[in-house]
């Protein structure tokens, strides 16, 4: 058993920091403020081959598993740049795994390099308004009409959709739900962004689709099987929000630990009060508990073994255990940590983003209870 890093792996961390050390605290307070898309992160990560990092190699990414990336995803977060720097890049890295896993040679020569390359940004549809959770349940359809499927429908919470040139599109078809990577074509595809708390750099919104044409050389594996193929994405994506969760939270509690060493209060730094130090303490050991059950869940994924259990135990503990750090780097700043120019009240309104994507908490607990202790199904 070991726990240590490769020295690869160890160079991967060192390179994404260096390259995030470009991007400081004052870009990301501005990104806050006014919103925007970090293009210039996303082409700097491109430029140096990192948003292929689990692509195949002779489609120009890295062949590399899942722990790098995990790696790739902490270490931006932990950054500072929190999740408006981790989600410019996630999708490059979950996101295209059932066209990578289903599709057939023609379509990853073709839907692969765009990405890697950074000249193409996708978005991921599958939630809709009225369904949630209920994958299954979607309504949004693609009709059959030549040699096209004409697809009509609503989804909600879709990030990047006012930058993203694709979209990878779960609907509902003749024989079931079908998975389509396609061109995200404006002139049938209205986009609203939503207006929420945190994570203002990448933009969520609500999407509607009015005859959007989709060729049906855009259909990822076969026609029924679409939720079968996007489950290929869904333990890493609970992987790579924890390991994301986890870089926040250390981000957090070492700026809560500077500013509890160099704020003196009755003479002394208030960080010599066991009243701080307890709290932030249990933080560090909460974070790095969480840490252990991503890098297990990762390591199972990239050995071909089950990690369901895995994978979503380290998005729900790291969740929690970043929403606490970064609660308890607001407390520790006093007022001063209610104030921006301090950060930790961004991180906390990005904690949330680790607890409520892409499952709920409960809905992992629900999983544990089924899946891992065969108690009954409760919903």
């Amino acid at each position: 058993m070991d726990f240590a890093f490769s020295e690869e792996q160890e160079q991967i961390r060192e390179a994404i920091a260096k390259i995030c050390a470009k991007f400081d605290d004052a870009y990301w307070l501005k990104k806050d403020k006014e919103g925007g898309f970090p293009s210039d992160l996303h082409q700097a990560l491109a430029k140096n081959g990192w948003l292929g990092v689990a692509m195949p190699e002779e489609f120009g990414g890295s062949g590399l598993g899942i722990t790098e990336a995990a790696i790739m995803m902490q270490t931006i977060a932990e950054s500072g740049a929190g999740f408006s720097g981790a989600s410019a890049v996630h999708m490059n890295i979950f996101g295209l795994n059932p066209v990578v896993v289903f599709g057939t040679k023609e379509q990853k020569q073709r839907m692969l390099p765009g990405l890697i390359a950074g000249k193409e940004r996708a978005c991921f549809a599958v939630t809709e308004p009225n369904t949630g959770l209920e994958t299954k349940k979607i309504r949004t359809e693609a009709k059959k009409k030549g040699n096209k499927y004409i697809v009509t429908g609503q989804k909600v919470w879709i990030s990047t959709a006012q930058v993203a040139e694709k979209i990878l599109l779960l609907v509902r078809t003749a024989s079931g739900l079908s998975l389509f990577y396609t061109d995200f074509d404006r002139k049938h595809i209205e986009v609203r962004e939503i207006e929420k708390m945190g994570r203002h750099a990448v933009d969520s919104n609500q999407v509607f689709f009015d005859g959007l044409p989709v060729p049906e050389e855009d259909m990822i594996g076969e026609e029924g099987k679409g939720f079968e193929c996007i489950l290929h994405g869904m333990n890493p994506e609970r992987i790579l929000i924890g390991a994301e969760s986890v870089g926040l939270g250390r981000c957090a509690l070492k700026r809560a630990a500077g500013y509890a060493k160099e704020r003196v209060v009755f003479s002394r730094p208030i960080g010599q009060n066991q009243g701080i130090q307890h709290p932030l303490a249990r933080n560090w050991m909460a974070l790095e508990a969480a840490n252990l059950m991503v890098f297990k869940a990762a390591w199972l994924y990239d050995q071909g073994k089950s990690c369901g259990a895995e994978a979503n135990s380290a998005k729900y503990l790291a969740g929690e255990a970043s929403f606490d750090a970064c609660q308890q780097a607001v407390m520790t700043h006093g007022g001063f940590g209610y104030a921006k120019e301090y950060h930790v009240e961004r991180y906390l309104r990005e904690s949330l983003v680790g607890r409520i994507a892409p499952v709920s908490p409960q809905m992992i607990l629900c999983f544990i209870a089924e899946r891992v202790l065969g108690l009954p199904k409760s919903y």
